[in-house]
């Protein structure tokens, strides 16, 4: 009991004697703080003033963010409304207004410089431009009716342009669908073959790029294609 007593006396003893010396150093350091205060309180207001303005600074930029990205997404929400067309209207648009449907698709994902060049000499392409990533584009525009397949040599001739013009990437945009063939000869030559289904999809919202992500799929099954047939023959 009394070596209890004499362990629970010495930890008190050291409580105080902690105690008093942060007492000490607390009075210490008020007596230097006014002392000094002459000396230091402009540093003081002037670290006060820097964190401050790092604070709102950091605040501010991500408000910013915040708020281009909101912005960003409305315009793109805007975008689509303002150009959206019903397939059944695409379908009736000349070529010449088919191709400006495109080029009002690509602006509207972020493409720069798009431009129809389509016309009788067009030498395989309707529509140059770059990517929003800068890679350069070559399109050709098809507005087929539904009824019709896109042939091979259609492909190839888009192959030959994308040679012609040095594009990086070339994309072929129909109101129909591609034959077996065509398909096939896209995908295995790195053309974005962009049939119908894909251009609904993109004319609701979908961006281009996204399109090659689905490249070569999306035709139908067998029970597709007859209601299509049914549809359209």
């Amino acid at each position: 009991m009394a070596a209890r007593n004499r362990r629970r006396s010495a930890a008190r003893k050291r409580r105080e004697q902690r105690l008093k010396a942060g007492l000490i150093g607390g009075a210490v350091c008020v007596v230097l703080l006014v002392v000094f205060w002459q000396v230091i309180w402009p540093y003081l207001v002037s670290g006060l003033l820097l964190i401050g303005a790092v604070v709102g600074g950091w605040r501010l930029w991500r408000t910013n963010r915040l708020i281009q990205g909101r912005d960003h997404q409305w315009r793109h929400e805007e975008a689509v409304k303002a150009g959206h067309r019903t397939l059944s209207e695409v379908d009736v648009m000349s070529g010449g207004e088919f191709e400006d449907f495109v080029v009002d698709l690509c602006r509207r994902d972020g493409c720069t410089e798009v431009r129809r060049v389509g016309g009788s000499h067009d030498d395989g392409a309707d529509v140059l431009g770059h990517l929003p990533d800068g890679r350069s584009m070559v399109i050709q525009c098809k507005r087929y009716s539904p009824k019709s397949r896109i042939p091979s040599r259609e492909v190839r001739d888009l192959l030959g342009a994308r040679v012609h013009f040095k594009a990086d990437v070339a994309i072929f945009v129909t109101t129909t669908y591609f034959t077996g063939p065509s398909e096939r000869t896209a995908v295995q030559n790195g053309v974005v073959a962009v049939h119908r289904d894909h251009l609904g999809m993109w004319n609701s919202g979908a961006s281009l790029l996204s399109l090659n992500e689905v490249n070569g799929v999306g035709q139908g099954d067998r029970r597709h294609r007859v209601r299509w047939k049914e549809t359209y023959e």
